[in-house]
């Protein structure tokens, strides 16, 4: 076994007292302290997180913006410079290779950042669909450090370190900008529910922006966060997990972001990999549904985990758990789970979740949990 990766920041993740654990090959910090004051820290203050370990993918050129139409489902060619897109990369049958924010830097030039655990593959994938297009794929893994203020309070913590304007950094937007005197692209993105901001600096500058970060967040109440609340912030906020919602079994339909593909693209005729078998399951899911991603939240105190099964009244399988945790926001566990479409609709009676051969009672939401004010 190799050992795992490790950020900029392992040393100042070691010093804070952090639990670390090896995810999708890197070293990283699941807490510092409680994860339950972690996760509310970030729904009322502001949390800091080290998230390195996602893997960015440069695209330049002056067909870049037609390999990523070609090579991605969404209509990148459309996105503004300083602007940013949510899409996915899918095999030739439709299913998903990961999803992914595509920024568009400049005029023939696009950052792809990939979760940690498939950035190998979203990398080869382009690198395989390159082909054609004059156009240049390179693996920057290793060019950027990525720390990420979030909550209520990560604006005004972020406004007394640069004169970057953010009052007017849209949400999926980025510029380029000095925080602490650090260079860094400023993103107005996010996995939590909650606005706020992801930095990707130079490595050698990742330690020194994270202390200012924390001193100037320090009288608003800021805290350093791990994985294990970042896990739950998003759950509660009906983001999808790569390995848990997401899967190369899956297509976007089936997993209820159809939205993200687009058929009709300005470049390459409309051709993209998948699209035929995008077209079938975007049929299929509009005529005969086999199964829905749908929101439970408990009646009791047992938490359901990825893999239990989901039970109608009579104790039949009607579908599966794909993430559960307890909810510190709501106070109840809570999951989201594929269920066939007939228990599908919010309000649906008589659905259980068997843990541990007893069926827990839940009721099933529309997602999210959570949505914050704005």
């Amino acid at each position: 076994m190799s050992e795992p990766r490790r950020t900029a920041l392992d040393a100042t993740h070691r010093a804070l007292g952090a639990t670390m654990t090896d995810f999708a090959g890197w070293d990283m910090p699941l807490r510092y302290g409680s994860e339950r004051d972690e996760h509310v820290a970030v729904r009322t203050r502001a949390g800091l997180f080290d998230l390195s370990h996602m893997g960015e993918i440069t695209v330049t050129g002056p067909q870049a913006a037609d390999l990523l139409d070609y090579a991605l489902v969404g209509n990148i060619g459309s996105v503004k410079p300083g602007r940013a897109r949510y899409t996915m990369i899918c095999q030739e049958d439709g299913g998903i290779l990961d999803d992914l924010i595509v920024y568009r830097l400049a005029d023939q030039e696009y950052m792809v950042v990939a979760n940690a655990s498939n950035a190998q593959t979203v990398l080869d994938a382009l690198t395989a669909r390159q082909a054609g297009f004059d156009a240049a794929v390179r693996d920057d893994r290793d060019a950027y450090a990525l720390l990420a203020v979030q909550g209520p309070e990560s604006p005004g913590i972020l406004k007394s370190l640069t004169d970057a304007d953010l009052d007017g950094l849209k949400y999926y937007a980025g510029l380029p900008g000095t925080v602490a005197g650090v260079e860094a692209l400023i993103a107005r993105t996010g996995y939590t529910g909650e606005d706020g901001f992801e930095l990707f600096v130079r490595p050698a500058d990742a330690v020194a922006l994270w202390e200012a970060l924390t001193e100037a967040g320090k009288d608003a109440g800021l805290v350093p966060c791990g994985l294990s609340c970042r896990d739950t912030l998003r759950l509660e906020a009906g983001m999808p997990l790569y390995g848990n919602e997401l899967s190369t079994s899956l297509t976007p339909f089936d997993a209820g972001l159809g939205r993200v593909v687009k058929f009709e693209k300005p470049g390459n005729e409309g051709r993209f990999v998948g699209r035929d078998a995008l077209a079938a399951a975007a049929e299929r899911a509009e005529q005969n549904p086999p199964r829905k991603l749908v929101g439970l939240i408990a009646e009791g105190r047992r938490v359901p985990r990825a893999g239990y099964p989901v039970v109608d009244a009579e104790g039949t399988a009607i579908g599966t758990v794909t993430s559960g945790a307890p909810s510190p926001t709501l106070g109840k566990p809570v999951a989201m789970a594929y269920v066939d479409a007939a228990h599908a609709e919010p309000g649906t009676k008589g659905v259980a979740v068997d843990i541990r051969g007893k069926h827990e009672p839940y009721e099933v939401v529309a997602l999210p949990f959570y949505k914050r004010e704005k």
